[in-house]
């Protein structure tokens, strides 16, 4: 797929993140955040947990990865989720339109393969165009201390009751 939104001379394609990707992700990711990500709460999700790769994605530009998305399978209460993040963007592609082309084919993915929430912590005036909304107050509880106004979830089913409960790793098996 390519990035439609960004300028002809920027082309980026966005593909699946494959195993093979992941020292590329985790450089971009180390580049983007440094090494304070380890101390934030959605952190605590990540660890003992795999990015779901069906869900997750690599923009290209020829054989240079230029932004990345990564979707984490969660539990909020006993409801299946998705935590998104972190999605990275290389420095010289800031602006132009490729994280939130990145957190779009990520959301279209989760959709598509039948799933209904997707969380993060994040900027709700950038997320906000993308479907994210304020999470309720006391609604979920995530692991460690976090500013309850960044946490934001999108939901598909409009008609589904929104989950609510602590957020976990789901078991493994």
């Amino acid at each position: 797929m390519s990035v439609s939104s960004l300028p002809p001379e920027l082309t980026a394609t966005l593909a699946q993140e494959r195993p093979q990707d992941a020292m590329r992700v985790q450089a971009l990711i180390e580049r983007a955040f440094g090494p304070g990500r380890f101390a934030k709460a959605a952190e605590r999700l990540r660890e003992g947990n795999r990015p779901d790769l069906a869900l997750s994605f690599v923009a290209w530009a020829g054989a240079q990865a230029v932004g990345c998305v990564r979707l984490w399978p969660i539990l909020i209460g006993s409801e299946p989720a998705f935590l998104l993040g972190p999605f990275a963007v290389d420095d010289a592609w800031r602006s132009r339109g490729l994280g939130g082309a990145l957190t779009e084919r990520a959301c279209q993915a989760v959709q598509a393969h039948g799933h209904s929430v997707v969380l993060l912590v994040g900027d709700e005036p950038f997320f906000r165009k993308y479907g994210f909304a304020a999470v309720p107050p006391g609604r979920v509880a995530l692991p460690g201390p976090v500013d309850a106004r960044r946490v934001l979830w999108r939901l598909f089913d409009r008609d589904m009751s929104p989950p609510a409960g602590a957020v976990r790793v789901p078991p493994r098996g």
